[in-house]
């Protein structure tokens, strides 16, 4: 049975463990508004980026001949970007992103598909690394707060290798921000540049009602590097603010953990006082009989 010293050790180790996760959860609070008004405000300018590159791929007769729009006839290398964190303490945030990473790469292998891993964040890299796999490139230190040149980096680095034929196709697995008690695990496939959305455009507007200068293809071919980098850019705050989310809801239960813990703890203690004092009763009293 625990003595009284060892439950009041154990109430002060879950003491200083609740406010540590207290402040954890604040810090990561503050992190999270801060970056979905970042995502907030990206959101209207990647929508119009999303809609004036649909009109060009429309209208420009010479859309299908770019490089970041051919998509090609057989797949024979893919290329598998996995956005995580640079810390732990969130959860299954981390564990969710690489999972679908290693069942992606797993699935490919399965059709003779060669894959090439590239990670995003700390413990993407150490947890995948640890399990075998090889990384063909990989950054950190962006998760905490990503800045657009991070994306545009890791964007060059993948139109390169798409527009010389390494991979045939680049897809991107990463956490979504739906609320900071919910993210939505994606796959996109992000090169090349998907073309459904201008097949519907297409369909929709009908016959040209646009006038472009310079020429429609001109402009495209400048704009399709911009949405590949704002694609990215995109994914990294809203995989940040998912991880923040993540953390902060963690921390939340932790906190609600050691509350109960607490209660429990104080319980036992006041038992075992009550106990002592009753054993301490219990020989007074028969230390009386036996003199008396």
């Amino acid at each position: 049975m625990a003595t009284l010293r060892d439950i009041r050790r154990r109430i002060a180790s879950v003491h200083n463990t609740r406010k540590i996760t207290k402040a954890m959860e604040m810090v990561a609070a503050a992190k999270l508004r801060r970056n979905q008004a970042r995502i907030e405000a990206l959101r209207p300018y990647a929508g119009d980026m999303i809609e004036m590159m649909i009109d060009l791929a429309t209208y420009s007769e010479e859309s299908r001949r770019s490089a970041l729009l051919q998509e090609r006839d057989e797949i024979h290398r893919v290329a598998v970007v996995a956005l995580t964190g640079d810390r732990g303490l969130a959860g299954a945030f981390n564990a969710n992103v690489v999972r679908k990473a290693m069942e992606i790469e797993r699935g490919l292998h399965a059709e003779g598909i060669e894959t090439r891993v590239i990670a995003v964040g700390r413990k993407g890299i150490g947890t995948l690394t640890f399990r075998g796999c090889r990384l063909e490139r990989s950054w950190q230190g962006l998760s905490d707060r990503p800045e657009y040149q991070d994306a545009r980096a890791i964007a060059q680095y993948l139109i390169d290798l798409y527009v010389s034929g390494e991979v045939d196709r680049v897809r991107l697995v990463y956490n979504r921000f739906t609320s900071p008690i919910e993210q939505t695990l994606l796959d996109d496939v992000i090169l090349p540049v998907p073309r459904e959305a201008v097949t519907d455009a297409a369909r929709v507007t009908g016959p040209v009602t646009y006038l472009f200068e310079p020429a429609a293809n001109v402009i495209l071919e400048s704009l399709l590097p911009a949405y590949v980098e704002i694609a990215i850019y995109r994914a990294l705050l809203e995989s940040s603010a998912s991880e923040q989310g993540a953390r902060m809801t963690a921390m939340r239960n932790a906190s609600d953990s050691a509350e109960e813990m607490l209660e429990s703890l104080t319980l036992a203690l006041n038992r075992a006082r009550q106990a002592a004092i009753t054993q301490e009763i219990l020989e007074v009293v028969a230390g009386a009989e036996a003199l008396g």
